[in-house]
This record gives structure tokens, C-alpha cells and sequence, in this order.
């Protein structure tokens, strides 16, 4: 994926991710690695700086395969931020919807329309 695309977004996806149950670190790199490239060097940092942020608390528990583990918990104030910028990503990604989606949604119909006008800008 594009690095572009997942700067400020991978916040938002660890966001949502802990809105839903309690994970530790390792989890929640697993759950964003099923549909993300991403590594522990781009998300401890943003759990360390949320955490410190009071967006997230943590706990130790213990592991049947270990250590204990740390686990990141939503505090309420986490709560309002991750549904700010929720709000901000429906709405950023609604108008970039509707703009490149002007031509189409399928590449085909895309390609199609462009070389429509290609030609006729060859005829003029």
C-alpha cells in the first residue's frame, strides 16, 4: 500500500481497533498486519503517545505463554477523540469518493470516458 495513504490514518485504525475490546501490543499489529503493511516501529510509538495522551490506559495480565502482557484499554476520553476523527475521516474520504469517482467507479468506465475525450480533443 502506499506510504502516503497510511500516514494519519494508522491512528485511527488502532483507534478503532481498541474501541471494540482491550488488545496488547503485539495483537493489534497482528489484527492492522491483516490489511496492512505495518511494522512494531510505526504502532508502539502511537500506543506510547496515546497512552500518554490519557487516550488509553494499560494493565498488565497475565499469559499462559510467558510474560505478562500489556493491554491497552480505551478511556472515555480515547472515546471522543477515536469519534472525532472518525467524523473527519467520513468526511475527508466522502469528498475524495466523490471526486474520483466523477468519471466512474470501474477503471474500465474510467478509461473508456478518457479516451473518449482524448479522441475528441484529436479531432478538433
Amino acid at each position: 500500500m502506499n506510504a502516503q495513504f497510511k500516514r494519519g490514518i494508522i491512528e485511527l485504525c488502532v483507534l478503532s481497533i481498541l474501541v471494540e475490546e482491550d488488545n496488547y501490543g503485539y495483537e493489534i499489529i497482528s489484527k492492522l498486519s491483516q490489511h496492512i503493511d505495518v511494522s512494531e516501529n510505526t504502532i508502539y510509538p502511537i500506543l506510547r503517545r496515546l497512552t500518554s495522551e490519557d487516550y488509553f490506559k494499560t494493565y498488565l495480565q497475565e499469559s499462559n505463554e510467558g510474560a505478562p502482557r500489556k493491554y491497552y484499554s480505551m478511556t472515555e476520553k480515547g472515546f471522543i477523540y477515536y469519534l472525532t476523527l472518525r467524523e473527519e475521516w467520513d468526511e475527508f474520504i466522502g469528498g475524495v469518493y466523490h471526486i474520483i469517482n466523477q468519471g466512474g467507479k470501474k477503471n474500465e468506465e474510467i478509461f473508456r470516458r478518457f479516451k473518449a475525450r482524448i479522441n475528441e480533443k484529436k479531432h478538433e
